[in-house]
C-alpha cells in the first residue's frame, strides 16, 4: 500500500514531492528522477507515473533553486527514457501473449494496449514520437512496438528522436517559465494544462471513433 500512496502523492503534487527529495537527499535526487522516468517508460504495468509534470517541475526547480543542473538533468533523463523504452520493447517481444491474455495487471488494462495498437496502425513509425507526449500510451507504446511487427532498427531511430524531443522540450519549458509569478503561484493549474494538452489527441480520437465512425473507416 505504501507504493500506492507514494504514486498518488506524486501524481497530486510532483513539485512538492521533488522539493522534498531535494531537501532530504540533495544530489541523490538525480538518481530518483532517473528511476522514475525509467520505471514509467520501462515497466508496462506502471503507466500512471507523472512523466510530463515531473519534467516540468524539474525544469522549474532547476531554474528557481539552482539545486538541480539542467545540463545534467536533460541528458540523464533522455538516457533513462531510452533505457526504459528498450526494456519495454524487448518485454513486448517476449511476453506479449501472456500480458494480452489478462484483462488487467495492476494499473494496466488490456484496452490500453488495444488503443495503442490502433494508434500505431494509424500513424506508423511517427507514432513512437507522438506517443512520447501522451500519458499512459507512452508507457505502452514500446511494448506494442516489440510485440508487433516493427523492426528494432526502425523503432530505435524514432525512439531516440522522441526521447530527445520529450525530455528537452518539457524540461526547458519548466526552466524558462520557472521565474514567472503566475506559473509559480498556479503550478497545479499549469500542470493540469500540460496534461490536458498531452491527452487531447486521445480524447479527440475517442470522440471521433464514437460519434463519427464512418470517418475512421
Amino acid at each position: 500500500m505504501e507504493i500506492i500512496h507514494f504514486l498518488l502523492d506524486f501524481l497530486k503534487d510532483p513539485l512538492a514531492m521533488l522539493q522534498g527529495f531535494l531537501n532530504e537527499y540533495d544530489t541523490l535526487t538525480y538518481a530518483i528522477l532517473f528511476m522514475v522516468i525509467f520505471v514509467e517508460t520501462g515497466f508496462i504495468v506502471m503507466p500512471l507515473l507523472p512523466g510530463d509534470s515531473l519534467l516540468f517541475a524539474t525544469g522549474l526547480l532547476a531554474s528557481t533553486t539552482g539545486q538541480l543542473d539542467v545540463r545534467i538533468i536533460i541528458p540523464l533523463l533522455i538516457l533513462a527514457a531510452l533505457l526504459g523504452d528498450n526494456v519495454n520493447y524487448f518485454v513486448g517481444k517476449k511476453f506479449s501473449a501472456f500480458i494480452k491474455s489478462k484483462d488487467k495487471i495492476l494499473f494496466l488494462k488490456r484496452e490500453y494496449i488495444t488503443q495503442t495498437e490502433e494508434f500505431y496502425e494509424k500513424h506508423g513509425g511517427k507514432a513512437v514520437i507522438l506517443a512520447r507526449f501522451m500519458p499512459i500510451i507512452r508507457t505502452i507504446a514500446p511494448f506494442v512496438a516489440g510485440a508487433g511487427s516493427m523492426k528494432y532498427s526502425k523503432y530505435i531511430t524514432y525512439c531516440i528522436l522522441g526521447a530527445v524531443l520529450w525530455v528537452t522540450s518539457i524540461t526547458l519549458l519548466g526552466f524558462f517559465l520557472g521565474n514567472n509569478d503566475f506559473v509559480k503561484d498556479n503550478f497545479e493549474k499549469v500542470v493540469l494544462g500540460i496534461v490536458f494538452v498531452s491527452i487531447a489527441p486521445m480524447i479527440i480520437g475517442v470522440i471521433r471513433a464514437k460519434f463519427f465512425p464512418s470517418k475512421n473507416a
